[in-house]
C-alpha cells in the first residue's frame, strides 16, 4: 500500500481542522505512580477523547479533508471497533454515511458503540483479507471513500495532533510511547515529536502475542504472517507499510509486554488514577514498568488510547 506519510504542517492542519469537534483531553500525574517506576509520568488520557479513543482526531480529519462532492457518498471502513466508531462520529458531524465493515468476534460494546453513533455495519470474517475484501465491495457499491483505520496520511496527521497537544500540555519530556497496532497513532506522534524536538526518544508498546512491528524492525523488513493472540483487542492488527516506514525513519523502539503485564497495569491505572483504559492502552504503562531501569529519572509522556471497556467482560 503507497502511501505517504504526513509532514508537520499537514498535521498542525489537521489540529485546526477537529479543533471545532474534538477534545482537548487531559495529563494526569500521580506522585506515588512516579516513584513506583522512579520517573515523572505525564499520562495523556486519549480515554477521555469523544468517542472514547484517540482515533475520533483521525477520522474527523479524514471526513473534513473531503470535497462536497467526495462527502456525498458517506466514507467506509473496516475496523473491531474504537475507529469505526470514530469514522461515524466524525461522519455524523458532517451529515453523512459511514459504512463500516466489522469481523467476527469483534468487542460487544464496541460494536453498540458503532451502532449508536449511527454507521451502516456490513459483517465480514475475522482476517484482515476478508475486512478489505468487504470494504472494497462496500466502496464499489457506493462511490463512499475509504477511510483506512492507519495506513491512510488524513488519519495519520490526525492522530499526530495527540502530540501537539502533550507538548503543549507537558513541554519538557524526554520521550513518548504510545502503543503500536496497525501504527496510525505511533507513525503520526513520531513524525510530529521529532518535527518539534529532534531528541525525544520514541517508544512503542506492543503485545508479545502480536508483536510484529517488534520483529519487523529487527528484521529490517515488514512481516506479515504473524498470527495475533492477545487480550488487547486493539493492537492486533499487523502494522500497515507507511506506518512501519515510518517508525523506521524515526527510530522508534518497541518494548514488548505479556498479557498479564498488561492486565496488571490496567488494574493499577484503575485503582491509581482512577481512570478505566482498554488493556491496549495498559500495555504503555506495563513497558514504563517492565523497563524502569531504561526511563530511569526521565521525563515520559504516556498516551493512554482509549477507555471502551466491556464492563461485564474484564480482562481478570
Amino acid at each position: 500500500m503507497s502511501v505517504a506519510l504526513p509532514g508537520i504542517d499537514q498535521i498542525r492542519d489537521a489540529a485546526a481542522r477537529i479543533a471545532p469537534y474534538a477534545a482537548i483531553t487531559p495529563v494526569l500525574r500521580h506522585e506515588a505512580l512516579d516513584r513506583m517506576v522512579g520517573a515523572q509520568l505525564h499520562f495523556k488520557c486519549e480515554n477521555l477523547q469523544r468517542g472514547g479513543a484517540f482515533k475520533f482526531r483521525g477520522a474527523c480529519n479524514a471526513v473534513w479533508s473531503l470535497t462536497d462532492d467526495e462527502a456525498a457518498r458517506g466514507v467506509v471502513t473496516h475496523s473491531s471497533g474504537n475507529h469505526g466508531n470514530a469514522l461515524a462520529m466524525a461522519a455524523a458531524t458532517r451529515g453523512i454515511a459511514a459504512h463500516v465493515v466489522v469481523p467476527e468476534g469483534a468487542v460487544r460494546a464496541k460494536l453498540e458503540a458503532i451502532e449508536r453513533a449511527g454507521a451502516i455495519l456490513h459483517r465480514c470474517a475475522a482476517t484482515t483479507a476478508a475486512r478489505e475484501a468487504k470494504a472494497a465491495e462496500v466502496q464499489q457499491a457506493t462511490g463512499a471513500t475509504l477511510v483506512h483505520p492507519y495506513a491512510d496520511t488524513r488519519v495519520m496527521a490526525g492522530q499526530g495532533t495527540v502530540v501537539l497537544e502533550l507538548l503543549q500540555q507537558s513541554p519538557q519530556l524526554d520521550a513518548i510511547i504510545t502503543p503500536v497496532g496497525g501504527g496510525g497513532l505511533s507513525s503520526g506522534c513520531a513524525i510530529a515529536a521529532h518535527a518539534i524536538d529532534a531528541s525525544l526518544s520514541m517508544f512503542g508498546a506492543e503485545p508479545s502475542g502480536a508483536d510484529d512491528a517488534a520483529r519487523s524492525l529487527a528484521l529490517g523488513a515488514r512481516i506479515d504472517a504473524l498470527v495475533p493472540d492477545t487480550v488487547c483487542d486493539g493492537l492486533r492488527t499487523l502494522i500497515g507499510e507507511p506506518n512501519f516506514a515510518a517508525l523506521r525513519e524515526h527510530r522508534v523502539e518497541i518494548i514488548t509486554v505479556s498479557d498479564e503485564e498488561a492486565i496488571a497495569a490496567m488494574k493499577l491505572l484503575w485503582q491509581s488514577l482512577k481512570v478505566v483504559v482498554e488493556v491496549s492502552s495498559a500495555t504503555v504503562f506495563a513497558a514504563v514498568l517492565k523497563q524502569r531501569e531504561r526511563f530511569a529519572g526521565r521525563r515520559i509522556g504516556l498516551v493512554l488510547t482509549g477507555g471502551n471497556v466491556d464492563i461485564d467482560a474484564l480482562p481478570w
